[in-house]
């Protein structure tokens, strides 16, 4: 994780000064990797090799989740 996440080494610009943004990077990344990364070993992502997920998402369907949560937390979801 560390080589694919500049948040992590101090003499970068994307490091993490607060504890919250870093949580924050940190999901974000795990989301990405599993759900939106495709693997060269499994040629799909984890998440539809082990059958959560049906296919490869897309950075807007992840986004859109957290749209989503927001859109909960503040008491405007239409769902």
């Amino acid at each position: 994780m560390r080589m694919g996440m500049r948040r992590f080494t101090r003499l970068t610009n994307a490091f993490s000064k607060k504890c919250e943004n870093h949580e924050h990077m940190i999901a974000l990344y795990y989301a990405f990797y599993n759900f939106a990364r495709v693997h060269q070993t499994l040629k799909t992502t984890p998440a539809v090799a082990a059958g959560i997920a049906d296919h490869v998402w897309t950075l807007t369907e992840l986004v859109g989740l957290l749209d989503r949560v927001e859109a909960r937390a503040t008491g405007t979801d239409s769902n």
